[in-house]
C-alpha cells in the first residue's frame, strides 16, 4: 500500500516531541503540507527545522501556541484556518493518587487533555465538511478502557476523547469526513522517558530497567512485553488520515500491544 498525502494540509497539536513528532514525520513523508505546534516557539521551529532536513523539500510550517487553554486554541485555528488533516495528539498526565488528586488537577487534565482537541474541531471541522474530506484523529490511549488506578484522571480525560471522536464522527455521515481515535499503549515517548528516568533515579536501576518493570507490573496483559515506540503509533495514525481508510470512521482504534484483552 502507498499512502499518498499530496495536497493536503495537516495539523498536528502537541508535536515537538515524542508520538506528536513521529505522526507529523510520518505525514510529512507521504507528502502532506504538516504544521508542527508546540509551545515554545523555539522548541516548534527546531522540530520544524529537523522535518525539513529529514525530508528535503517537504513543506513544514510551526505554530507556537498552548492547545491546553482556549486562547491558544483560537491562535493555532487562525494561523491553519483551512486544514484537510487535525490530529488532537496534545495531552498531559501525571500519575497521582486518587485520594491526593485536588480539584484542579481534574480540570487541568480535561482542559489540556479533552477541550483542546473540542475547540479545534469546532474550527475546522465546519472547512472540512464543506470541502467534503478531511480528517480528525484524538489520540487517545488504552487507559481510556483501562482506568489507571495511578492517575484516574487521565484515563477518565482519554475515556472522554473516546466519546468526542465518536460524537463527532456522527456529524460526518454520508460525506468524505472521518473521525477517528487512537489508542497507544505504553509508549516510550519523550514525556515517558522523563518520566522513566525519574524512576531510575528514584529507585536505582536504568531506565530499561523501569520499562521493563512497569510493563511487568502495570500493564502484565501486554501482550508486546514491551514500551511502543512512536513511530509504531504514527504507522497507524498516518493510515487513518490515508485516502485508502475512508470507510473507517467513528472507531476506536487500539495500537496498544495487546493490553486490552478484548476481541472487541
Amino acid at each position: 500500500m502507498i499512502i499518498s498525502l499530496a495536497g493536503k494540509t495537516a495539523l498536528v497539536t502537541g508535536s515537538t516531541a515524542g508520538i506528536g513528532f513521529s505522526i507529523a514525520a510520518g505525514l510529512a513523508e507521504a507528502g502532506a503540507h504538516v504544521i508542527l505546534n508546540g509551545r515554545s516557539p523555539d522548541r516548534t521551529e527546531q522540530a520544524a527545522q529537523r522535518l525539513r532536513q529529514r525530508f528535503p523539500g517537504a513543506e513544514i510550517g510551526a505554530v507556537a501556541a498552548d492547545a491546553a487553554g482556549a486562547e491558544g486554541c483560537a491562535r493555532l485555528a487562525e494561523a491553519c484556518p483551512e486544514v484537510d488533516i487535525l490530529v488532537n495528539n496534545m495531552g498531559i498526565f501525571e500519575p497521582k493518587g486518587f485520594f491526593d488528586i485536588p480539584d484542579q488537577d481534574w480540570f487541568h487534565l480535561f482542559e489540556a487533555n479533552v477541550m483542546s482537541g473540542v475547540r479545534l474541531s469546532r474550527r475546522l471541522m465546519p472547512g472540512m465538511l464543506a470541502r467534503d474530506w478531511g480528517r480528525v484523529v484524538f489520540i487517545s490511549s488504552e487507559s481510556a478502557l483501562q482506568i489507571p488506578p495511578e492517575m484516574i484522571h487521565y484515563g477518565f480525560s482519554k475515556t472522554a476523547q473516546l466519546a468526542v471522536s465518536r460524537g463527532l464522527a456522527e456529524l460526518t455521515a454520508g460525506t468524505g469526513v472521518t473521525v477517528n481515535a487512537v489508542l497507544p499503549g505504553p509508549t516510550r515517548s519523550d514525556g515517558v522517558e522523563t518520566f522513566l528516568q525519574e524512576m531510575a533515579a528514584q529507585q536505582g536501576g536504568s531506565a530499561d530497567d523501569m520499562a521493563r518493570d512497569f510493563v511487568r507490573q502495570h500493564r502484565p496483559s501486554s501482550l508486546l512485553q514491551r514500551f511502543a515506540r512512536p513511530e509504531e503509533v504514527a504507522n497507524m495514525v498516518v493510515y487513518v488520515c490515508s485516502p485508502q481508510a475512508s470507510a473507517t470512521n467513528g472507531a476506536a482504534l487500539r495500537v496498544d500491544g495487546g493490553v486490552v484483552r478484548s476481541i472487541a
